[in-house]
């Protein structure tokens, strides 16, 4: 059995240890890499995003309220709060001409450390806006506005957007979600467990529907399209997964998801990839996808160079004295 463990040190001493648990196929559902954990189920947080934007993309709310190409990105996003994000999502909120407390997703401050100490600075108070998920709240309500659903109780499981979200899940994934599966996300929309390998699949039917040869093709291609020419509005210029689309060059959508898990697909090569941090800490994943993705020989020379920064990342105090690393080992 494949072991891939990420080990934070402190000098020359192991100070912690993460296990991944990891599933790695190509485009004939053969499995490439795998930790045995295939069958597990997890909770894919914000890494499924794009899939619970699709009935957005499928409402006509685009075209009907003239969104733009960041916006569109912003669907999908977990942002980080910078003020490119907020003034895109400003610009939005007013399109739809509603109040910022319709949005449910709750408050808290930008992601992004500089972007939260200005916003304090400024005495400006954070807003729905500044959640990371405002984004999908934005495109949950657009469509909503745009199919004449009942706006009220738009995260309800039994709201008809939240049905049409559940089913593209089943659909993707090939799998029936149990009520046992059911969850709230930290932004209180409808979240759903599914096993590993159910992920996978769902990500390489994605790939087919980029490629059109499954469901949905115009909806995923113009959200996947417009995140790759905009891979800061998917997350923030220091998130992994932005970093990562862009040392790609429009050939790989990936997306980070809270407690540890990253989904990421090759769209060329055809080969997609779950990746779960057991214990749910984030900072394991940068050096664990990095380290996959190169034993895989998934991205080219070039950027195989441009990602190894990431696989052996140092520590820094706060005095920005580097006293140890962060890096990965498959066994």
């Amino acid at each position: 059995m494949t072991k891939i463990s990420t080990f934070v040190s402190r000098g020359k001493q192991i100070e912690s240890i993460h296990s991944i648990k990891c599933l790695i196929v190509n485009k004939e559902n053969r499995i490439l890499l795998t930790t045995k954990n295939d069958r597990d189920l997890i909770f894919p947080r914000s890494s499924i995003k794009i899939f619970q934007a699709i009935p957005f993309a499928a409402s006509g709310a685009i075209s009907k309220y003239n969104l733009n190409s960041k916006q569109i990105a912003l669907s999908c996003s977990s942002h980080c709060g910078e003020k490119i994000h907020i003034n895109e999502l400003n610009k939005w909120i007013k399109k739809l001409s509603i109040p910022i407390n319709l949005l449910s997703c709750g408050v808290h401050n930008p992601l992004d450390l500089e972007s939260s100490n200005k916003l304090l600075l400024s005495g400006v108070v954070p807003s729905q806006l500044h959640n990371n998920c405002s984004g999908k709240h934005l495109a949950m309500l657009s469509s909503c506005f745009s199919n004449n659903y009942r706006k009220k109780n738009y995260l309800s499981f039994q709201h008809p957007h939240q049905i049409k979200i559940k089913r593209i899940l089943e659909l993707f994934s090939q799998s029936k979600i149990d009520q046992s599966y059911y969850g709230i996300d930290g932004c209180s929309a409808p979240q759903y467990a599914l096993k590993i390998n159910s992920l996978s699949l769902a990500l390489l039917n994605l790939v087919k529907s980029y490629n059109s040869h499954f469901e949905y093709s115009s909806e995923v291609k113009l959200l996947i399209n417009n995140i790759l020419i905009n891979p800061n509005f998917i997350g923030g210029r220091g998130n992994f997964d932005s970093q990562l689309i862009k040392i790609c060059n429009k050939k790989m959508f990936c997306k980070a998801g809270a407690e540890g898990v990253f989904l990421f697909a090759h769209l060329t090569k055809r080969i997609v990839g779950v990746i779960k941090v057991s214990d749910g800490n984030e900072r394991a994943l940068p050096s664990a996808v990095s380290t996959i993705l190169t034993k895989l020989n998934i991205l080219n020379l070039n950027e195989t160079k441009q990602l190894s920064s990431r696989l052996k990342s140092p520590i820094r105090n706060h005095a920005k004295t580097i006293i140890g690393k962060i890096f990965t080992k498959i066994i």
